[in-house]
């Protein structure tokens, strides 16, 4: 009986042994699995490289745009109200001085007129109307070329990760033909990872920037509404101011026909 209770101890422990000894660790994960999300679209072909410089310069376009398409930039309350005092007081000099000082696009229109005025006292208000609606015409469409830059990121960027993901289906389909062993299902799995990185890569870029260009375009054509009624009510003053001239210079044209 001491014999079988012996027996019977002894075997106890060996199954809790064989299993603490026998459980398998978690196995190391391989080393592509750790890659970072850098690493993995610098490893996606050279086309990636061209898709990263498309994605910095169009966040620096949009910061840009952020900075300078903004009504400050184009139509100010400060110099709208200097260039109506101005005006009021029949001070084309003044106004001109302030003109030339200032850097929104009212200014260089006012600037314009105003130069055309003071070298072409006699010139009639048609001419005058017509250079203030050519220059304000050349502004308006200055601020509708540099937004388009972003639409063109928009159609670039996805055909050249339609490019990307070409190069590497062909890659793909090269390595599946040929005869190097279980080595080339690597080798397509790497071909099909590249196309696909490829093509998030331009889709990634292109979404945005035509997200971007829709906002950007829509806050041009208000900008633009603005200059519109800016450059209306300073030439309303300009036609105020020279028709208040014109019977001062009457008698005197009288005057010298008797």
């Amino acid at each position: 009986m001491k014999k079988l209770l012996l027996l019977v101890a002894s075997a106890i422990p060996a199954p809790i042994f064989a299993q603490t000894v026998t459980t398998p660790l978690a196995p190391d994960l391989p080393h592509s699995s750790t890659k970072s999300v850098l690493d993995a679209i610098l490893m996606a072909g050279p086309v990636m490289y061209a898709l990263l410089a498309l994605s910095v310069f169009s966040v620096m376009l949009v910061v840009v745009y952020f900075m300078t398409i903004r009504r400050g930039a184009i139509v100010s309350n400060g110099f709208m109200a200097t260039a109506d005092a101005l005006l009021r007081k029949r001070d084309l000099l003044g106004l001109l001085a302030v003109s030339n000082r200032h850097g929104e696009a009212i200014a260089r229109v006012v600037q314009k007129v105003l130069d055309f005025i003071t070298k072409n006292p006699n010139a009639d208000f048609q001419q005058v109307r017509d250079l203030a609606e050519t220059e304000g015409t050349r502004v308006a469409a200055n601020l509708n070329n540099r937004v388009t830059y972003l639409a063109d990121i928009g159609m670039i960027a996805p055909l050249i990760g339609l490019l990307g993901t070409a190069i590497g289906i062909v890659q793909s389909f090269a390595a599946l033909g040929a005869d190097l062993g279980t080595a080339r299902y690597a080798l397509l799995s790497k071909g099909v990872s590249e196309a696909l990185m490829n093509t998030c890569g331009g889709l990634a870029i292109g979404i945005p920037a035509m997200i971007f260009y829709a906002f950007f375009r829509g806050r041009v054509q208000r900008l633009i509404s603005d200059l519109e009624s800016a450059v209306t009510h300073i030439m309303a003053l300009i036609s105020v101011n020279q028709a208040e001239r014109r019977p001062e210079r009457t008698p005197v044209l009288l005057e010298d026909e008797f």
